[in-house]
């Protein structure tokens, strides 16, 4: 397993420095008499740990950009943004650079240092993103769990979403004070608001009211609901260890591999030669260039299986 990137390890920078970006969903909501659907998206800090939820219409490049600027607004620009390859955010990448191409050079020089740097994953490696990653599954899986298969309105689905946010702030770090009875501990919320946990005082209401048309009793019960299934399905699953302990050799140029691909047809294999590989600091690789008949395709080394060379004929 490789040594942490630097992108975690920021650690006199401010939250949201480094930014891991996602999302996910998609989620129905009642608009009138119609249903329409909404997807969420997850800005993460690295190296604190904060968490900032939103909802997109679409999930195309004109929806990320308006996330991004409202991202901003409130929490600070990011020093760079990791992601995967989703053609909304590469597009927006695009955009970026296409305004800053467009600005005179004077004011280029002078916007230089607010550049956002994209950093994006290579193609079918969501494992690189597994910081933000199993943030979203867990969202998501207390999140279906919660809201079922009712449709709520959009006004409910985003108090809930940032409900979670201000649950998922909330969580312990670690102790600053020696006492291990300190019930301060430190939390995102601490690091972004100077304070602790900020949040109105609760109220309890009975299942019953679901039904009920007050939509704000409606998203409380949600968020409670959310609130019990993270306790009960994530937070006992942070005491599991899992590392990888053997050490495997680096993949060779010219090694003959096949290429795991769950989109290919049944019974189609792609088998293809490594043309070049990208090491990472420690030396090891990880990512590679394989060459599948006359196309290029850069893949993680989890998704490549080297093949046995055959013997030559006697």
């Amino acid at each position: 397993m490789a040594d942490l990137p630097p992108a975690r390890l920021r650690l006199c920078k401010p939250p949201f420095y480094s930014t891991g970006v996602d999302c996910f969903g998609p989620y129905t909501v009642k608009i009138g008499r119609r249903a329409e659907k909404r997807w969420g998206i997850i800005f993460k800090c690295l190296t604190t740990r904060c968490v900032h939820l939103d909802l997109l219409g679409h999930m195309n490049t004109d929806s990320f950009l308006m996330a991004l600027r409202r991202f901003i607004a409130r929490k600070g620009k990011p020093f760079e943004l990791l992601s995967d390859r989703g053609t909304n955010f590469i597009g927006g990448n695009k955009e970026l650079l296409e305004s800053y191409k467009s600005l005179t050079p004077d004011l280029q020089a002078a916007l230089a240092k607010q550049k956002i740097f994209f950093q994006f994953n290579p193609p079918h490696a969501p494992h690189f993103g597994g910081t933000w990653e199993r943030e979203i599954r867990s969202i998501k899986i207390a999140l279906e769990t919660t809201l079922g298969a009712q449709t709520v309105s959009e006004e409910v689905l985003r108090t809930v979403m940032i409900e979670i946010e201000g649950i998922l702030n909330s969580k312990p770090l670690g102790y600053v004070s020696s006492d291990i009875a300190d019930p301060d501990p430190v939390t995102p919320n601490l690091l972004l608001m100077g304070r602790h946990d900020a949040s109105l005082p609760l109220v309890t209401y009975p299942d019953s009211e679901l039904h009920s048309r007050r939509q704000w009793r409606h998203s409380q019960i949600l968020s409670d609901h959310f609130w019990a299934h993270f306790i009960r399905n994530y937070l006992p699953s942070l005491q599991s260890r899992q590392k990888w302990r053997t050490d495997n050799p680096n993949l060779q140029p010219s090694t003959v591999v096949l290429v795991l691909d769950p989109q290919l047809p049944r019974s189609q294999w792609s088998v293809g030669k490594v043309i070049s590989l990208h090491p990472s600091k420690d030396g090891r690789c990880r990512v590679a260039d394989v060459q599948v008949k006359d196309r290029t395709y850069t893949r993680p080394v989890a998704h490549l299986v080297p093949l046995p060379a055959l013997p030559d004929p006697p």
